[in-house]
């Protein structure tokens, strides 16, 4: 089957790395900085210290940039703290002549496509067995609900995938918008609807903001990522 595979990958600072001099700091993360970039240019997206990377191939993602990282002064300091590898493909609307809509969970792939949001909020979900257990009609009605309330938010852009089979959860849910209010705002609704009943995990949940990554770097111990001579 066709697809696309998603990478988002997320990376924490060793406490003990503020401690080193200053030339030290500035080093690697000029180091750290020149793989990031090299991935945005390979049609990859940074955002602070999380990446999002897509690929037609799973064996592309995210090893071999993930080894980058560990040569020389690269990330040596820092941790990876979580990366998901999913296929893009998830449930898509298709409208019915009566204006309503239904879920069609056979459709074939869909690519997904940055919206170029200032934030991005990434988690991981599970739904509850007695789920697909439940009659078509009642996942309909509650899908057709869901949907009604996420379409009321125009500035969120949804990016939920399948990982099913190739990481722990069911699917990874991403969603672009303009502020994390308004994404918080969505969520409180949605927790009222008969879908949601059926959620057994959504956590964690990972909040990045697209900004330079030398400026996302900079803000770590505030000192610049480049030391002059």
């Amino acid at each position: 089957m066709e697809g696309q595979y998603v990478a988002y990958s997320f990376f924490r600072v060793d406490p003990a790395w503020r401690r080193l001099p200053i030339e030290e700091r500035a080093a690697g993360k000029d180091a750290f900085a020149e793989v990031v970039e090299d991935w945005a240019g390979r049609d990859g997206r940074a955002a602070g210290l999380h990446r999002h990377r897509r690929s037609p191939r799973l064996r592309l993602l995210p090893l071999e940039d993930h080894a980058a990282l560990r040569g020389p002064r690269r990330a040596r300091r820092g941790a990876q703290r979580n990366a998901a590898r999913r296929l893009a493909g998830d449930a898509v609307l298709v409208p019915r002549d009566d204006e309503g809509f239904r879920v069609h969970e056979g459709a074939p792939p869909r690519k997904v496509v940055p919206k170029g949001s200032p934030y991005l909020v990434v988690y991981p979900f599970v739904k509850l067995r007695p789920w697909y257990a439940s009659p078509p009609e009642d996942r309909q009605r509650a899908m057709e609900e869901h949907m009604r309330v996420g379409a009321e938010f125009a500035t969120i852009h949804n990016h939920t995938t399948y990982s099913f089979g190739i990481d722990d959860q069911e699917f990874m849910t991403a969603f672009e918008c303009d502020e994390p209010a308004d994404f918080m705002h969505l969520m409180l609704t949605l927790r009222e609807s008969e879908a949601s009943r059926y959620t057994e995990r959504d956590t964690p949940i990972f909040v990045g903001q697209h900004v330079d990554i030398r400026a996302a770097l900079d803000a770590l111990d505030g000192a610049p990522a480049r030391v002059g001579a």
